[in-house]
């Protein structure tokens, strides 16, 4: 063989394993993570569900991962994890919206893409995604707080964190909202960042009645909120007396609601927000880009505004007693 020959040979060699290479990263499947508030409670248990079945159906490798505790420490050793495992895509919904910037931008560095929901403006991040807007959850439950509290007397506000960005914001939509169109609502002091814990939900409530017995109102964002207000009205007998609205599992506040002890509240399906998470990082770790109108599963078309990385749904449920039992049935 001359070297013509010899060189043509190895041309072909050569050309046949880059193409081998770059089929084989082509159809390699997407390694997707999710990194939840905290592992174990109803709320991420129905995310959890969503993730799986959309994986199943977009023969993806999604996954969730879940902290023990609400902490923005735990969040954070576990996308360096995700980083050292060279995953495809990384979502975060945020307990700390500022102490996961560094460790998110380590991964984009790391070249993997990140996802976040319930943090419409966080740094660091590639896209976001949202299942309603800030203004029109606030106001709903604001809405509904003063009907249930005759649009008059005091209120106190819940959040999951102090840190947690989206939670603030609709808090902060809420109250704004309130002192315009409710005048003769008045909010309590500051707002309580223990929403993600039934435990503190509980006790702050008892506190907060002891000290305020004229309270006519709870507002509460983060899903443990109206679960441990809930108990303590119960066992306070406060129940009719002092209104309770706000977002929850419904499997876990199926009974408050029938007793009439939680008002009433608004969720996005969280289970069709795990489908959605997965669907948009299928997307990404294929290198395409969210465009405006494109369809997301069980929400049909979305807002997306790439100067803001927002991905925006409006898709709203009611908690109440009409439809509880719907929502359960669903196993949220």
């Amino acid at each position: 063989m001359n070297r013509r020959s010899l060189l043509l040979t190895a041309g072909i060699g050569t050309l046949a394993l880059t193409k081998g290479a770059a089929l084989a990263q082509a159809t390699e499947v997407p390694q997707i993570a999710i990194v939840a508030k905290i592992g174990g409670i109803p709320w991420f248990n129905a995310m959890d569900a969503g993730i799986k079945k959309q994986a199943e159906a977009l023969k993806v490798d999604a996954w969730m991962v879940g902290p023990t505790q609400a902490d923005a420490a735990q969040q954070v050793r576990a996308v360096e994890d995700l980083i050292a495992r060279k995953v495809n895509v990384i979502g975060v919904v945020p307990n700390d919206a500022a102490a996961l910037e560094p460790v998110l931008a380590r991964a984009k560095a790391a070249g993997i893409k990140v996802l976040t929901h319930e943090s419409p403006d966080q740094k660091a991040n590639d896209w976001d995604l949202e299942l309603t807007t800030v203004a029109a959850y606030g106001e709903a439950h604001m809405d509904l707080l003063a009907k249930e509290m005759g649009e008059e007397g005091k209120y106190i506000v819940y959040v999951g964190s102090l840190t947690v960005p989206l939670h603030n914001a609709w808090a902060d939509a809420a109250i704004s909202y309130q002192k315009t169109k409710y005048p003769k609502m008045e909010m309590l002091g500051d707002r309580f960042g223990v929403a993600e814990s039934l435990d503190d939900s509980f006790r702050t409530t008892q506190d907060q009645l002891r000290a305020h017995p004229d309270i006519k109102g709870i507002l509460t964002f983060g899903s443990q909120g109206p679960i441990g207000a809930g108990k303590a009205l119960d066992d306070r007998g406060k129940a009719k007396s002092v209104a309770l609205v706000g977002g929850y599992s419904p499997g876990q506040g199926q009974k408050y609601v029938k007793q009439g002890i939680i008002r009433g509240g608004f969720i996005w399906n969280p289970m069709t927000a795990g489908e959605c998470l997965v669907q948009v990082a299928k997307m990404l770790a294929e290198g395409k880009e969210p465009a405006d109108g494109m369809e997301l599963v069980e929400v049909g078309a979305v807002k997306v505004d790439k100067a803001k990385r927002l991905i925006q749904a409006q898709k709203l449920e009611s908690l109440d007693k009409a439809n509880i039992d719907r929502l359960v049935a669903l196993g949220l």
